[in-house]
């Protein structure tokens, strides 16, 4: 931006979520930016050379959460992403994977670190056992 700018304006806000901030009439003729041209700055916001502004909104979670929880433990979890399906109605199995994490605090040390691995891995694969017949596996 050249400067601070004070402009009375209109905020409309759109049903999309979008926001479109436009100078009134009376403000006109400022030039908001040092060349004249678009900036684009982070998180979807761009103005122009006289201050309109437009903010787009993010499509977080538009699609719905992309993992599915299916198995915790105290510090771990086993997750799965959701079925995708092509346009023809075909599920996607290049795109499902199944994810296994576990977050254990540093405090623990290394020593009690694996044997709390060891005693959640064993219950983490005997629920996987179980699922073998209820999930389709690569």
């Amino acid at each position: 931006m050249l400067h601070e700018a004070d402009m009375d304006c209109s905020v409309n806000f759109m049903v999309n979520g979008d926001i479109n901030v436009v100078p009134c009439a009376w403000e006109r003729g400022q030039q908001v930016t040092r060349s004249g041209e678009r900036i684009f700055y982070r998180a979807g916001v761009v103005m122009d050379a006289e201050g309109n502004t437009h903010v787009r909104h993010y499509n977080d979670g538009s699609r719905g959460t992309l993992h599915e929880t299916l198995f915790e433990t105290l510090h771990g979890a086993v997750k799965m992403t959701r079925p995708q399906h092509a346009p023809d109605g075909r599920r996607r199995m290049d795109k499902e994977s199944v994810f296994i994490t576990f977050r254990f605090p540093k405090k623990y040390g290394v020593t009690l670190t694996r044997s709390i691995l060891e005693e959640e891995f064993d219950e983490v694969m005997s629920f996987l056992k179980t699922r073998k017949e209820e999930t389709i596996w690569k």
